[in-house]
């Protein structure tokens, strides 16, 4: 099922939502002026290798950061087009209603912190890896889980394919995703018993930004706060 959009309306216009897709789009343009060494360069400059946080050394010297700002860097970095499309369109379907939520400032915090959970959780099932991880689905898998926590029976307008067939369908945000939170750990599971996380996707820094947003909220709700939302 790929989203199209939701049916809860937002109060404001989402300045750091779109700004997040610009920041992200803009860096993918950049990366598409290098050549193939230095894009390779730039995906280890300020891609996050678990092993030089786990060891304390840098696995590429001559290409070294400051300590612990690829934690950051890395959720701007993209590995190809589709990986960027689709990370940008569930930001901007399921970002913006969390950032209406929170409003800006708490929400540009929350979206960091979700990937900096992700990257935590990938280096706890990969702690040896010098393969780096780019991409903003960490920190956008918190929003996910902020956004089934908040609104779980939002309807979600979704494409799915049915063979040779296309169909749009209405289906509850739990279902949808609960359904791609189930996805993740059914297909880093095999990996994590290999050890290995292979394939070219980090599906528990996925479940670990998941994890953190939705039980973010549901550990700092109080009584009646969000008698207002779905």
């Amino acid at each position: 099922m790929i989203p199209l959009r939701d049916d809860i309306p937002t109060r404001r216009f989402p300045a750091i939502t779109v700004s997040l897709i610009v920041v992200n789009v803009a860096v993918y343009l950049y990366q598409l002026t290098l050549n193939g060494s230095q894009y390779s360069s730039m995906v280890f400059k300020w891609g996050f290798i678990p092993l030089e946080y786990t060891h304390f050394a840098q696995v590429y010297p001559q290409l070294a950061v400051p300590y612990g700002l690829t934690v950051f860097t890395s959720m701007f970095v993209h590995g190809g087009f589709m990986h960027l499309a689709g990370n940008m369109l569930y930001l901007w379907i399921f970002g913006s209603n969390i950032e209406d939520f929170l409003g800006k400032i708490k929400f540009i915090i929350f979206y960091l912190a979700s990937g900096m959970a992700a990257v935590a959780l990938f280096t706890i099932t990969s702690p040896a890896s010098e393969v780096p991880l780019v991409g903003a689905s960490g920190a956008i898998a918190g929003v996910l889980g902020a956004y089934l926590a908040l609104y779980p029976r939002a309807r979600i307008l979704a494409l799915v394919f049915l063979g040779f067939f296309i169909q749009t369908v209405r289906v509850p945000a739990a279902i949808l995703l609960g359904f791609w939170f189930v996805l993740q750990l059914l297909y880093g599971l095999p990996s994590l018993l290999a050890g290995t996380q292979g394939g070219g996707i980090a599906w528990f820094a996925h479940v670990g930004g998941f994890v953190f947003g939705y039980f973010y909220f549901k550990l700092t709700r109080k009584k009646g706060e969000w008698g207002a939302y779905r």
